[in-house]
């Protein structure tokens, strides 16, 4: 494929050493812009963990999403998805540990995991990166697309179990 696209841009009469060596600088230049929001957004997710306030948290709405169907065990994974995929799949890790990865609640994790996405830090780093201020219905069409999947995972999860 590198090949192909190298010959196309010969053929094409394109710099095409020039236009990578332009696009892998404009690159760094955006990684620098949203090195800061990616940091904060890391720490939060530390500090979040670290405090205990995720397990109080999950406590809290595990209550009601246990009525709905919805493990209030994986409600710890699910918030912390919307922010960080990594600190996600640590969190995953740990639900593998506990119950298997073979179980109900592992099953649902992983379904839940590949048919998500993480949020604000997705959202943080398009915008910003395009410099766009109006997000308007991107949260909530995004936030309705992630329950979406989480009702998938659950039904899945079933199926599957």
């Amino acid at each position: 494929m590198i090949f192909g696209i190298i010959c196309y841009g010969i053929t094409m009469k394109i710099p095409v050493y020039d236009t990578f060596v332009k696009g892998a600088k404009d690159g760094f230049l955006t990684v620098i812009k949203i090195m800061p929001t990616m940091v904060g957004l890391m720490v939060a997710v530390g500090v979040l963990r670290a405090s205990g306030f995720l397990e109080f948290l999950a406590q809290m709405i595990g209550k009601v999403t246990q009525y709905i169907g919805f493990p209030g065990e994986l409600v710890p994974l699910t918030i912390i998805k919307m922010f960080s995929s990594s600190a996600a799949t640590g969190l995953l890790l740990d639900v593998y540990k506990e119950y298997g990865t073979d179980s109900y609640l592992g099953l649902v994790a992983s379904i839940s995991m590949s048919c998500t996405e993480t949020i604000f830090y997705t959202m943080s780093v398009y915008f910003m990166t395009a410099k766009v201020t109006k997000t308007r219905y991107t949260l909530p069409g995004a936030l309705l697309a992630t329950l979406a999947g989480l009702a998938a995972s659950v039904v899945l999860g079933g199926v599957v179990k």
